[in-house]
């Protein structure tokens, strides 16, 4: 499939209950730039683009769903140098939740310790979903097998108003509740993280199959009033 021919596989794919299902999860994001075009459709696009390096640069997109093809191309790249460069062109362009948590490249696995000071960077910027990104990658590459406790002190350390900022926080010490407990309990106890971040924290973390239950029945005396 040529770039020029996108848009009409898109229309073509168009399921207008899931448009504006969609609409209603991307509230901050213009209704008419969500095409109504369901995951698993966007991934076989991706796979048929043929120019994908000419899309690739061509920023900004004007649609929900090129931005969800863009994650899915570089989900898919294995030269970790290009992939970087390319969502460093990419993240400013990021404006919804979706997209941001959409971006999962593979070759991130093996190159953690290089990823590592990216995730720093993003971490540290001023761009909401720049910093969920980043907090997104140290959930999913070092809550495991390249665990390091000071890490948790990362997006611990994040003060911000932005909703979808505030989430990811929750959900990193959900997940480290369920990965590291011993570890990111401290967070809890020691009311480390602001009231609202810290209660949606257990709640994310009771609602996990992950969590022990020994572990819920101990989070929930810590909810704060």
């Amino acid at each position: 499939m040529r770039a020029d021919e996108l848009f009409d596989a898109l229309f073509k794919n168009q399921d207008e209950a899931y448009r504006q299902m969609q609409i209603r999860l991307l509230p901050n994001i213009a209704p008419d730039t969500i095409i109504g075009v369901r995951t698993p459709v966007l991934r076989g696009i991706a796979k048929e683009l043929e120019d994908s390096a000419c899309f690739l640069k061509a920023l900004p997109h004007g649609c929900f769903e090129e931005n969800q093809i863009h994650c899915f191309l570089l989900e898919r790249e294995k030269d970790f140098e290009f992939v970087i460069s390319e969502i460093e062109r990419f993240l400013p362009y990021v404006d919804n939740w979706a997209t941001c948590d959409q971006l999962r490249p593979r070759c991130f696995r093996k190159n953690r310790e290089a990823l590592l000071p990216y995730i720093r960077k993003w971490i540290a910027s001023e761009e909401p979903y720049t910093i969920r990104f980043g907090i997104g990658m140290l959930m999913v590459h070092f809550l495991g097998d390249d665990y390091d406790k000071t890490l948790l002190e990362l997006p611990a350390g994040v003060h911000s108003e932005e909703y979808y900022v505030r989430m990811m926080i929750a959900w990193f010490f959900a997940t480290a509740l369920a990965k590291q407990y011993d570890d990111a309990l401290p967070y809890i106890t020691a009311h480390r993280l602001d009231k609202w971040i810290h209660n949606k924290t257990i709640q994310k973390a009771v609602e996990s199959d992950r969590v022990t239950p020994e572990h819920k029945r101990a989070l929930v005396n810590y909810r704060l009033k």
